[in-house]
């Protein structure tokens, strides 16, 4: 019931969301270092170190074991190794329920990817924060995606809080980014 409730309020607050996302392409995303998990094991994350392999997806989702969430961050998985191939990581991050990350990062991640817990001031910086239709925070991430090229720079982002367009158009601007910088 927990979990339907979640949903459904997850699903309402949607309603008010706008389709695009609050940092534009050519920002510099705000760096981080954020606690979360791997495979069901703890994980620093931190987005420069990362960039120094190549783009990063990095996506953030309201919150882990809701529907969408799931779906998102299964999908995510099934398409990493495509990911991989255009030179990109991924990495997932909420502010909601990030007592559950271990457990989602091995059951629904598959253990592919990182997931980590976004502080205010990375939910802020990133101008993720989920409001609901009257304007007034949740506590919980909106559903955006960015594509961050090694330079730090927005190169992708799309915010929706249905999770269909965010693999394929991340994806997309990955493969995009690596056909521009091939050597």
């Amino acid at each position: 019931m927990r979990k339907f409730l979640i949903a459904a309020a997850v699903t309402t607050l949607a309603l008010g969301m706008p389709a695009t996302a609050a940092l534009n392409t050519g920002q510099v995303a705000p760096d981080f270092t954020a606690p979360g998990a791997m495979a069901g094991k703890p994980f620093t994350v931190n987005l420069k170190a990362a960039l120094k392999k190549g783009p990063v997806v990095l996506y953030f989702f309201p919150a882990a074991f809701t529907e969408g969430c799931n779906a998102e961050a299964h999908a995510f998985a099934e398409a990493l190794p495509d990911f991989q191939k255009a030179g990109a990581s991924v990495i997932g991050m909420t502010a909601g329920n990030i007592d559950k990350l271990e457990a989602f990062s091995a059951e629904k991640c598959a253990g592919k990817f990182a997931v980590a817990a976004a502080s205010p001031t990375i939910v802020k910086g990133y101008d993720v924060q989920l409001t609901k239709p009257d304007g007034t925070a949740t506590k919980i991430t909106s559903r955006t995606s960015y594509v961050i090229a090694p330079n730090g720079k927005i190169i992708f982002a799309h915010s929706d809080m249905s999770p269909a367009g965010h693999i394929r158009l991340s994806l997309e601007a990955v493969q995009k980014y690596k056909a521009a910088h091939k050597h």
